[in-house]
């Protein structure tokens, strides 16, 4: 967060917008202004006056104001009726890949010669109810364990509420979205379920800029599971708001938080998703594929992850068997295969490794000095990872989904990264339609309106016509602000954009720790393994974003 300031995000290009409506805005509907102003010639000839010099100045930016505020009402009246109907150039854009892989750095395949995976929502793809599984039993923890009241056994997960790489003030209770800079965004600020007003925002913040201070009492809410955790956090925030009791913000997190906790490292979602596969893992034929080509090329493959073998185990069995030959092939493709690594500890701590028995289901004694074929090993670190394997860092490139967690510290340690972020995929199908690209340009189009009318008029001079125009400017662009965000999520839009067009604050997360990103680890199936991925050369924030030009507008 305290770093937010280093980076300038590139806004949407205004370059093409000053000959927009050169051909049709001639033509566009006049509104009359002389009613906000007063003639100059209507001074009372029964009193005479001596005119001064600042008022002629005064009147000569009247009759500027005048028109200037004349041309905006025009072209707003001409883009009003240009947004009648979708542009013909606007169907004719090029479509993004939802599969797509996207490239913050430079990436030569050629030069990777390992390939390491996370499991959870990388090499295994979850279906919605796990969401719900994981709801239910941190919820039952918090009455069983915690003492929480009962009535909040009602509870239900929500699907449509939260999204991923929100932030939970501690202090505060405040579920926030971030943008790319570290302020809130308007309309993405929550207490419990209800949605905060900007000017609440400014009485409980101030400011709507997440100051460095500030920024050590939120907590990231960055990985697939996070969705439950926010979910519940807000359940319960808008319980004891309802129920009139007094409460502390962050020991409603740390009980949440330990409850997801627990959920996880007792066992329980784990034995719940093996013991009904079909019901929360998808069957995926295209991971073989993808595993099986690398090893073909010669790549070294290792599995690094935080789940227990006999989780892993069931899962890689039941989404693969149907497409091997027999069930305990999958230890085979990989070279290593570590579990309960304890990311994000594992890139600094110095624990060593040990191998565990299938068989006895224990851990044996002996030192772990080499990686042998079809075992299995627990804990270590990645010092001593590096030291055994003698894998250079350039030469690995490891996936993952969590940014902290699975991204950060191989990034730092030299290793190429993979985000895969599964949400990419529907994001980027939205951004190709053209109902959403229609309201991207409209916004743009009202944006640079706004930022001429600013520019126009001094503090001291806002007529009753400025006051109007300005209304009905902020009133159009919010409508396409709206529309836009409830194409993703009605609570908080898009997980990449803030409802203004910037890159949010997770997007630089992305940005900072991902040498590239794709939606599924199998999308590298559409790239040869010698591939070069490269940066667009017309480089955005996040270069699965398409600006849509207002321009598309000019000739219809």
């Amino acid at each position: 967060m305290a770093s937010f300031h280093k980076f300038r995000a590139l806004r949407f290009s205004t370059n093409t917008f000053s000959q927009l409506y050169s051909t049709n805005f001639a033509s566009g509907a006049r509104h009359g202004f002389s009613r906000g102003f007063r003639s100059h010639s209507s001074l009372s000839s029964c009193e005479p006056k001596i005119l001064k010099l600042e008022d002629y100045a005064s009147g000569a930016e009247a009759e500027r104001d005048y028109e200037d505020l004349r041309r905006i009402r025009q072209e707003f009246d001409a883009a009003k009726l240009s947004f009648l109907k979708i542009p013909e150039a606007l169907r004719a854009m090029p479509k993004l890949n939802p599969e797509g892989i996207y490239v913050n750095k430079n990436l030569s395949l050629d030069n990777i010669q390992v390939y390491g995976f996370d499991y959870d929502y990388t090499l295994a793809h979850y279906s919605a109810n796990l969401q719900c599984l994981i709801y239910d039993l941190a919820k039952e923890h918090l009455v069983n364990e915690f003492r929480y009241p009962d009535s909040c056994m009602k509870f239900k997960y929500d699907p449509t509420f939260p999204i991923r790489g929100l932030y939970y003030d501690k202090l505060k209770g405040c579920l926030l979205k971030l943008d790319f800079f570290g302020s809130i965004e308007p309309d993405g600020c929550y207490f419990g379920r209800r949605k905060l007003s900007p000017s609440e925002i400014k009485e409980i913040y101030g400011t709507r800029h997440i100051g460095r201070d500030q920024a050590r009492g939120l907590v990231g809410l960055m990985d697939f599971f996070c969705f439950s955790e926010a979910c519940l956090i807000a359940d319960v925030v808008q319980h004891f708001v309802d129920a009139k009791l007094e409460f502390d913000a962050c020991y409603i997190y740390q009980d949440v938080n330990r409850a997801i906790q627990y959920v996880h490292r007792s066992g329980l979602a784990h034995k719940e998703i093996i013991a009904d596969p079909h019901a929360y893992l998808v069957n995926n034929g295209r991971l073989l594929r993808l595993l099986t080509m690398l090893k073909e090329k010669g790549k070294k493959l290792f599995l690094l992850t935080n789940s227990p073998f006999y989780f892993v185990d069931g899962g890689m069995r039941y989404m693969l068997e149907a497409s091997m030959g027999y069930k305990d092939s999958w230890r085979e493709i990989f070279d290593v295969v570590i579990a309960k690594a304890n990311k994000p500890e594992f890139y600094t701590s110095e624990h060593p490794f040990r191998c565990y028995d299938t068989e006895k289901d224990n851990l044996t004694f002996t030192k772990v000095d080499a990686f042998l074929p079809n075992k299995i090993y627990y804990h270590g670190c990645l010092k001593s990872f590096l030291q055994i394997s003698k894998w250079n860092g350039p030469e690995v490139i490891y996936f993952g989904d969590h940014l902290f967690s699975d991204l950060r510290g191989p990034s730092k340690a030299g290793w190429r990264t993979a985000a895969i972020i599964y949400e990419l995929e529907n994001e980027i199908r939205i951004q190709n339609e053209d109902s959403y690209r229609f309201e991207q340009a409209k916004f743009h189009i009202i944006q640079e309106l706004l930022g001429k009318l600013h520019a126009i008029v001094g503090n001291g001079r806002k007529s009753d016509v400025y006051k109007s125009l300005l209304k009905e400017l902020s009133q159009e662009r919010q409508n396409a602000r709206d529309t836009m965000k409830k194409m993703f999520n009605s609570s908080f839009g898009a997980t990449f954009l803030t409802d203004t067009g910037q890159e949010s604050a997770f997007a630089y997360h992305i940005h900072q720790y991902a040498d590239v990103y794709t939606s599924k680890a199998e999308n590298f199936l559409y790239h040869p393994p010698e591939a070069w991925l490269h940066v667009p050369f017309d480089i955005k924030i996040m270069p699965h974003h398409v600006k849509v030009p207002s321009g598309l507008f000019r000739n219809q």
